[in-house]
């Protein structure tokens, strides 16, 4: 097949991230391409092998096989492959062959280098990394109002009664109305203008709210900063100001919106759990913390800044309930530590969580002083419940006579599951080595961690069981570049970022720490840990957490916008809601995971 440099300057003007270039860099990179005509079975390249450089699928399709022949990728045309090696160190990490006869695009290393070095869209295409340039803090000055707003606006259209508007605003406990007639922006009312023109004047609560709207309002774009909404709100002497793209309303920002934009940090949450005397006061700390996380996501901090600042809020719930607990029915009989597993676990609770717990008792403890375990337990997990985090449906919860116990006891669990590692065991093994101490004497749980890794290290296996049982969670990979989406049910053509997107990395990172008897319970720390100490090598282990920050980061995403938009946080994503980009990275970042889950089942740690 003759392919002319004009066809391939047209190609790759369609194609992203070479549309973005300047036409004069198209041009040179439209000559700088080589083409190459493979046959159906060829090999293209082989593991080890030294590339010539970035490839690029003009005709048929390309299988992407890992280093036990599985396959992980069948790509089309359009479909870029050969860069992870290529940006590593210059030579393939996966086998390619042609699946169809296939005509190829090589842009030679040289050119790669210098368009990673001249084009920030090329560089971005190709950075799988996550960090960017977004800020970290929470500020006025960098803060979109997108990242104010939690739900559609409350609106009414102008024949309301203005008694009716008041009634909508006060069952809604909001200050505000948005007057929309066919979906356009009229007017607002504020409880300012019932009090100021209706109580004051005397006018009849009857009539149409337009009597008293403020109409055609100032906006703002939803791209505007808060600080914008502030100078507006300050020069105007306003205290609400409608979002909207051109006459349609996204949503209302409050003075008191851009006041909570700077109180409402994890800290200020647990300085008021801290007072709180009830659950019930406690819960009240607690509802705000999707907002908490829609502010820490637009903030551009990342993923596991977010989820330990949201799980250190989970602590000092649990510690608080705690304390009002012993306050009570009482000092305790005997010593107790009270440990979190699951999310809560490893510090890397979202949006979305339910409780998992259990409590480690002192040895002397008698038949009767377990009464007092059992209400403490009782009290705290029923006030976690109130608070938002849900009763565990698998009933792992310190509620459980099972799951409080003396150390002794828990001692011969662990043993127990080591050395007869049926199908329950390893799944309680899997959670059971997520725990930490949340309040309570520490010591009771340090040694036995020390003790159950050392033994769980050495019994091969255990650990041949544990990785068997880990690898049932798969990435969402498709065929033809696609993802395998949920088939049937509320969540049809979904993905879901938890049990296909994070938990395969969480189940391969805790694998590691049992392999190289790592202490840390959180999953990047286990990574971090893991590589430090060659458990993990050193490239491998950096796209894992590559892989790692991109999936996370997309799931904390995608919760933010549900929130937004008024809806619950869940963790299950369309595909349809990406960038051609965005599900361009994400597939990779789930076929790294694919290839090293392989690695780990065919008994090799990781690829180099």
């Amino acid at each position: 097949m003759e392919v002319t440099t004009e066809a391939v300057r047209t190609f790759l003007s369609a194609l992203h991230p070479y549309d973005a270039l300047p036409p004069e860099d198209l041009n040179r990179v439209a000559d700088a391409f080589t083409v190459d005509a493979r046959a159906k079975g060829d090999t293209i390249y082989s593991i080890g092998d030294k590339l010539p450089g970035l490839y690029v699928i003009l005709d048929g399709s390309v299988e992407i096989h890992d280093t036990q022949g599985g396959q992980l990728s069948l790509l089309g045309p359009r479909n870029s492959f050969g860069e992870r090696g290529l940006f590593r160190d210059g030579t393939a990490v996966t086998n390619a062959l042609a699946a169809t006869d296939v005509s190829l695009l090589i842009l030679p290393v040289t050119e790669v280098t210098r368009l990673l070095d001249t084009q920030p869209a090329f560089a971005r295409f190709f950075d799988r990394g996550t960090s960017g340039d977004k800020p970290n803090t929470l500020s006025l000055a960098t803060t979109q109002v997108s990242n104010l707003l939690t739900g559609p606006p409350v609106s009414c259209p102008p024949t309301t009664s203005i008694r009716e508007a008041a009634r909508q605003m006060r069952e809604k406990n909001i200050s505000s109305l948005a007057v929309v007639e066919d979906g356009v922006l009229k007017g607002i009312v504020t409880t300012t203008d019932l009090s100021h023109r209706v109580v004051a004047e005397g006018i009849d609560s009857a009539l149409d709210v337009s009597r008293i709207m403020t109409p055609q309002p100032i906006t703002l774009p939803p791209d505007a900063l808060a600080s914008d909404v502030l100078h507006v709100m300050h020069e105007r002497h306003i205290g609400h100001l409608p979002i909207a793209e051109g006459d349609k309303i996204l949503g209302m920002v409050t003075q008191t919106d851009l006041t909570r934009l700077q109180a409402v940090t994890s800290a200020q949450f647990v300085s008021d759990i801290a007072y709180g005397r009830t659950p019930a006061a406690l819960a009240k700390v607690t509802k705000q913390i999707p907002q908490l996380l829609v502010q820490l996501v637009g903030s551009g901090n990342p993923h596991e800044v977010v989820t330990r600042l949201i799980t250190d809020i989970a602590d000092a719930v649990t510690r608080r309930l705690l304390t009002l607990a012993e306050a009570k029915f009482g000092p305790p009989p005997v010593p107790y530590c009270w440990l979190a597993c699951g999310s809560q676990g490893r510090r890397e609770q979202t949006g979305v969580s339910d409780q998992d717990n259990c409590l480690f008792l002192d040895d002397r403890v008698t038949a009767e002083d377990m009464p007092y375990f059992e209400k403490l337990a009782k009290f705290v997990c029923d006030g976690l419940n109130t608070c938002g985090y849900v009763y565990c449906p698998g009933d792992m919860m310190a509620t459980a006579t099972r799951w409080r116990q003396p150390v002794r006891v828990w001692r011969s669990y662990f043993e127990g599951w080591i050395v007869k590692p049926s199908p329950e065991a390893q799944m309680l093994a899997s959670v059971m080595f997520d725990l930490r101490v949340i309040g309570g004497d520490a010591s009771l749980f340090d040694g036995l961690q020390r003790e159950v890794l050392a033994k769980a290290s050495a019994n091969s296996i255990f650990v041949s069981h544990m990785i068997a049982n880990s690898l049932k969670h798969t990435p969402p990979l498709g065929l033809l570049r696609g993802f395998a989406t949920i088939r049937s049910g509320e969540h049809k053509n979904r993905i879901d970022l938890k049990h296909n997107g994070v938990v395969p990395i969480v189940d391969l990172a805790r694998i590691y720490a049992i392999q190289g008897e790592l202490t840390a319970a959180n999953t990047r720390a286990r990574l971090v840990e893991a590589e430090a100490k060659g458990v993990l090598s050193k490239s491998g282990g950096s796209d894992l957490m590559d892989a790692y920050d991109l999936i996370a980061q997309t799931r904390l995403d995608h919760q933010a916008k549900l929130v937004r938009h008024g809806a619950a946080p869940d963790n299950f994503l369309s595909p349809t809601e990406l960038s051609d980009f965005e599900r361009s990275h994400l597939r990779d970042a789930f076929v790294v995971v694919k290839t090293l889950q392989s690695a780990l089942g065919h008994g090799r740690g990781m690829i180099g």
